[in-house]
């Protein structure tokens, strides 16, 4: 996870303070939200292959962006940006595909996606518990859930796709709840870009899961 080395040696913000880093994350969120939206138009009748490339161009971005973060604000916000749009013209054939074959499972995926973040990030703002060390299961449960996806590819499994859906929403829940704790127990507003790339990330995943729940799609 990004955590910032600079956290143990700074005071805890007051409650103003606070509520304008929720304010500021979840800006970023709806910024990089509408980059993606914005990317994934662009990049409609993009071939799968170049997909792959805006991909791996998108983790580069999250890599700069985790080293920029304490450095210098506006290059973290630009590197955010660039995040969201080239992850969304990765996404771009998959989402083209799902609008052409059943556009209705987009509208419920969207809509069940918005009811599940807010929940469970309204839980996890909320709990006075520390969600940290379920924070470093769910990690490992996330790698093994990526494990698990390699297998079905060469591998037929009985109802693969569906307990890779299941467990991918039930790990994300954590994931989702401890991000929005980080951003209520954050103690330097230069993180904000970081919990917005975190957060955004959570929303894309179970967007991802809920589609492919929605669509009845075994790929």
């Amino acid at each position: 996870m990004m955590v910032s080395d600079t956290t143990a040696i700074r005071p805890a913000l007051d409650r103003d303070e606070a509520a304008t880093l929720f304010g500021k994350t979840m800006v970023l969120v709806a910024v990089t939200a509408g980059a993606f939206a914005l990317g994934a138009y662009l990049g409609r009748n993009v071939a799968y292959q170049w997909g792959w490339l805006f991909f791996i161009c998108s983790l580069l971005c999250l890599v700069g962006l985790n080293r920029a973060a304490q450095r210098s604000e506006q290059t973290a916000m630009a590197l955010l940006f660039g995040f969201g749009l080239l992850t969304g013209l990765a996404v771009a054939p998959t989402l083209a595909y799902y609008a052409s074959a059943d556009p209705q499972a987009i509208w419920l995926a969207g809509g069940a996606t918005a009811l599940f973040v807010a929940g469970f990030g309204a839980a996890g703002y909320a709990t006075r518990r520390d969600l940290s060390p379920l924070a470093r299961v769910l990690f490992w449960g996330l790698l093994g859930l990526i494990a698990f996806g390699i297998v079905t590819i060469f591998v037929q499994i009985p109802a693969g796709a569906l307990i890779y859906a299941i467990a991918g929403l039930a790990i994300f829940a954590g994931l989702t709840a401890f991000d929005f704790q980080r951003v209520r127990r954050s103690q330097d507003i230069r993180e904000a870009p970081l919990l917005a790339a975190s957060i955004f990330l959570d929303i894309l995943n179970v967007f991802l899961l809920f589609l492919s729940l929605f669509s009845g799609s075994d790929e």
